[in-house]
C-alpha cells in the first residue's frame, strides 16, 4: 500500500509477487533495459537478473544506488543480493527521495514502485510520534528522515533485515530501544 502501513499478516508473512507475464513483463524489460544509460543499469533486462526468488527486506538508499548505478563500488554486491529477493523490497518515501536525487533520475526510482520491485510500506504522519522519538533518541548522530523511517520500519516489520551500506549507523541504531537491527551489507 502506497504511504501506508501494511497489515500484521503482510509484516510477518509478506505478500507474495505477482507473476510478470505478458504487457507487464514486456513493460518491465523495457524500463531496465532501455535505461542502461552511463552508469546505469546492468547488461540485459532487470528480470533476466532474477530479482525475486529468496529474500525478504527493507532497502535502504544506498542498496537502491548500488543497484541501479554500475558505476557504484557496490553496484557488483547489490546485483548479487537482488537475486535473491522474493517479494517487493519495502521502504519509505525518504529513501525513494534520496534515491532519485542521488541517480538524478525520478523516472527510474517510480519505475521500481510501478513494477512493484519496492514497496513504500511507511506512512510519515502515521508514525510520526515514533520518528519524533527516534530523531531525539539519536540526535548526536544527526540521523536524516530515511534513517529515521528505516529503523520504524525494522520495528514494524521484525522478521525483515534491512539492506543497507551505511553501517556505522545502523550497527548503532537499535529497534525498540535495545534490540540490534539486523542488516545485510557489503562490509
Amino acid at each position: 500500500m502506497v504511504g501506508g502501513n501494511l497489515s500484521e499478516n503482510e509484516r510477518q508473512e509478506g505478500q507474495d509477487h505477482p507473476n510478470r507475464t505478458g504487457e507487464s513483463q514486456k513493460i518491465t524489460e523495457t524500463i531496465f533495459s532501455a535505461f542502461s544509460g552511463p552508469g546505469f543499469g546492468g547488461s540485459g533486462p532487470f528480470l533476466a537478473k532474477r530479482i525475486f526468488p529468496l529474500l525478504k527486506a527493507i532497502a535502504d538508499t544506498g542498496f537502491l544506488v548500488a543497484f541501479a548505478n554500475r558505476k557504484d563500488r557496490y553496484h557488483e554486491w547489490a546485483l548479487a543480493l537482488a537475486g535473491q529477493v522474493t517479494d517487493p523490497l519495502l521502504t519509505c518515501e525518504a529513501v525513494i527521495a534520496e534515491a532519485s536525487f542521488h541517480l538524478q533520475n525520478a523516472w527510474l526510482v517510480l519505475s521500481m514502485i510501478k513494477e512493484g520491485l519496492i514497496r513504500p510500506a511507511l506512512s510519515v504522519n502515521n508514525e510520526l510520534p515514533h520518528l519524533i522519538e527516534l530523531a531525539h533518541r539519536y540526535r548526536d548522530r544527526k540521523p536524516d528522515l530515511a534513517d529515521l523511517c528505516i529503523i520504524r520500519m525494522s520495528e514494524l516489520y521484525p522478521t525483515y533485515s534491512v539492506i543497507t551500506v551505511d553501517v556505522n549507523d545502523f550497527r548503532v541504531y537499535r529497534r525498540n530501544k535495545r534490540e540490534r537491527i539486523p542488516i545485510i551489507s557489503p562490509q
